[in-house]
């Protein structure tokens, strides 16, 4: 591997960090920096997120932001990193404190806690995030907070994300 692609693999490891650090903060202007023009993002479980980068910007700032849970903590289990893509594997931990709109959509607060195992798949273009996908253990979430299946209902903001086209890495 050449150097010039090992800098730009740390490159990409440092503008997902300052993503996840600014979201984590409530910047959001610092969060959409680190994304591309065309971007997208989905949590596969319940299909909430956004198609493009104004639909990025609402949901952070209406859907996320505001209901993160206070006690939420992240903690890596492993990251793979390539020139288009980090693969990162965390367990996530939060107290249901709050309705959580990009979490648990239409779920009331449980004031339960859960430990839960993540992995999101981020492709990055020209240095910066074109796409963030991320699948969680729903079940195992739901059984941890008592809630049944049918007390999340499926979101649909990031459907066109899901049914468009894949977006070029380069």
């Amino acid at each position: 591997m050449t150097p010039g692609i090992q800098e730009l693999m740390r490159r990409n490891e440092r503008v997902w960090d300052a993503y996840r650090d600014a979201v984590a903060t409530g910047d959001l202007d610092g969060a959409m920096c680190a994304t591309e023009t065309v971007t997208s993002l989905v949590n596969h479980p319940v299909m909430t997120g956004a198609a493009d980068r104004d639909g990025l910007r609402r949901h952070l700032a209406d859907e996320v932001l505001p209901h993160l849970p206070v006690d939420l903590t992240r903690r890596r289990v492993s990251r793979t990193v390539d020139k288009f893509r980090i693969v990162e594997e965390e367990l996530v931990a939060f107290t249901h404190d709050r309705e959580l709109p990009w979490l648990l959509p239409a779920a009331p607060p449980t004031h339960r806690r859960a430990e839960i195992l993540a992995i999101t798949v981020v492709t990055f273009r020209q240095g910066r995030i074109a796409a963030q996908r991320t699948l969680w253990d729903h079940a195992g979430m739901l059984v941890q907070l008592g809630l049944a299946s049918d007390a999340v209902r499926r979101g649909s903001a990031a459907a066109q994300a899901e049914s468009a086209p894949p977006t070029p890495w380069w």
